[in-house]
């Protein structure tokens, strides 16, 4: 058997080994360690591009597949792979990894600790987009989770940072348990006696078990995607958090909640999906049109965009509920699309905050003067925010609508209100926070951003608008993914 490089490992585990190396180093050696962290986000982002890439989208199907036994006793092995659902999640974390550490490269506040559970939670969100067992992937999920209140707790928002971290935590350790006690379930339902899901795939459950554990299932892991009603941990969280974790959080955690519903829940129970969609299409649609309400009322400019967040990962979950064609391909489209928008917005607003000190949009005004080149990443991500057309939103948005419509129409014009919330709350905060006279009490305070955020501002805008102009190069792998769960499906 010719020997196959471990790509996928390499990739899940560069973050974690650079965390370790960061903890060996002296604590006052601070720029060794954030070239230690760049670096590392450099070769991450690189092997994940390789592997989007070297995908076959011909073959289709899961690829770069490595299978280990890890407790052959319990069933339970190291089986990772890829699909093309899964590929466009592991660039997007090797993209938000890295535009996060040159974001991030000022901090000044234990920068080694910050950069090595930042990487910790890395390695668990790599980890859950290609686990191929479910134990494994509830490993990583856990991985992904418990970093976030160390993150939050020490270097966010002293005002409510506390309050923030732990809401959090208890949210989504409370889903995760439920998601567990369905993982067990079905382990011991399927008569297998294996956690691996390629295997636990055909594993034809009876109607009446799909029946019963989807719901506990999909919501369980739907709970970090910020499905309604579970969305309200979200938004504190956001707010709380420091620039890069804010980007992480909404750039990839809140698509990890909802990659692993779609991979247990539909993938797993495709009947007991088929039961319930109806249910979770009208959870989605309250998410969609509540969230760009709620985002249209706030002063916050984090509070704005962590509602803003809430509304857009309530079409990834439209998107899933439809079980169409139309509607995952643009579900999948829109995790990639939606990550990499927030993680603009996120920055811009850390950007903002470091040099106004304030988050309040009534308080800001003039930045575009002073900051043009955050001005126009804004509002490249406004434009993808509201599904302009030329830019990614649309390409993910449009495809998420045609799957409600064919489904429920009623369901798909009461969705596309949240575009013109969208666009009335994205083109006020533009005028106020950008063209507005800038205040007397910030004359003089305001520097523009330094290089290293320029990098990153052009990185994921550049991301946005060519995937905008060029679907091509995103959604037939998206499709591929697609066309293996509606095989699950039965077709439909």
């Amino acid at each position: 058997m010719e020997f196959q490089f471990p790509i996928l490992s390499v990739i899940v585990f560069i973050p974690i080994i650079a965390g370790v190396l960061m903890m060996l180093m002296p604590a006052e050696r601070k720029n060794e360690v954030r070239i230690i962290a760049l670096a590392a986000a450099v070769l991450a982002l690189l092997l994940s591009i390789w592997v989007y890439i070297t995908y076959d989208q011909n073959v289709a199907g899961y690829q770069f597949e490595e299978v280990y036994d890890w407790v052959p006793a319990l069933g339970i092995g190291y089986h990772v792979g890829v699909d093309g659902m899964s590929i466009p999640l592991v660039l997007l974390t090797g993209v938000v990894m890295f535009t996060g550490v040159l974001i991030s490269w000022g901090l000044d506040d234990r920068p080694r600790e910050f950069f090595a559970i930042l990487f910790l939670l890395a390695t668990g969100v790599f980890g859950v987009f290609v686990s191929l067992d479910l134990f494994l992937l509830f490993f990583f999920y856990e991985i992904a989770v418990f970093p976030m209140y160390l993150l939050i707790a020490i270097w966010g928002w002293a005002k409510t940072r506390e309050y923030a971290a732990m809401k959090l935590t208890l949210y989504l350790f409370v889903g995760s348990v439920i998601a567990l006690v369905g993982i067990l379930a079905m382990y011991f339902g399927s008569g297998l006696e294996t956690f691996d899901m390629i295997k636990l795939e055909e594993a034809n459950f009876s109607e009446h078990f799909q029946n019963i554990w989807f719901l506990p299932v999909f919501l369980g892991f739907a709970v970090l995607g910020g499905i309604w009603p579970f969305h309200n941990w979200s938004p504190d969280g956001h707010v709380a958090a420091p620039t890069a974790v804010s980007m992480f959080h909404a750039g990839v955690l809140m698509k990890l909640g909802a990659f692993a519903a779609l991979r247990v829940g539909i993938m797993l129970l495709p009947q007991g999906a088929e039961r319930w969609s109806g249910l979770i299409m009208v959870f989605a649609v309250i998410a969609v049109v509540y969230g760009a309400l709620i985002a249209f009322m706030q002063d916050d400019l984090k509070y704005m965009i962590g509602f803003s967040s809430v509304s857009h990962m309530g079409l990834v979950m439209l998107g899933l509920s439809t079980l169409n064609k139309n509607g995952l391909t643009g579900a999948g489209v829109q995790m990639f699309s939606h990550g990499v928008m927030t993680a603009l917005f996120f920055a811009v607003a850390g950007m903002i905050y470091d040099r106004a000190h304030t988050r309040y949009i009534s308080e800001l005004g003039g930045m575009g003067k002073i900051m043009p080149f955050a001005m126009i990443g804004f509002i490249i991500g406004g434009f993808v925010s509201m599904g302009m057309p030329g830019f990614s939103g649309f390409v993910a948005e449009f495809p998420i609508f045609m799957g409600v419509w064919q489904v429920s129409p009623w369901i798909a014009i009461i969705a596309t209100t949240s575009i013109v919330i969208t666009a009335a709350y994205i083109l006020r905060n533009v005028r106020d926070v950008f063209f507005r006279p800038l205040p007397k009490k910030l004359e003089g305070q305001i520097t523009d951003v330094i290089v290293l955020d320029k990098v990153a501002i052009f990185t994921v805008s550049a991301l946005m608008i060519a995937l905008g102009l060029f679907p091509i190069i995103l959604v037939p792998m998206v499709q591929t993914g697609v066309d293996n769960i509606l095989r699950l499906l039965g077709g439909a």
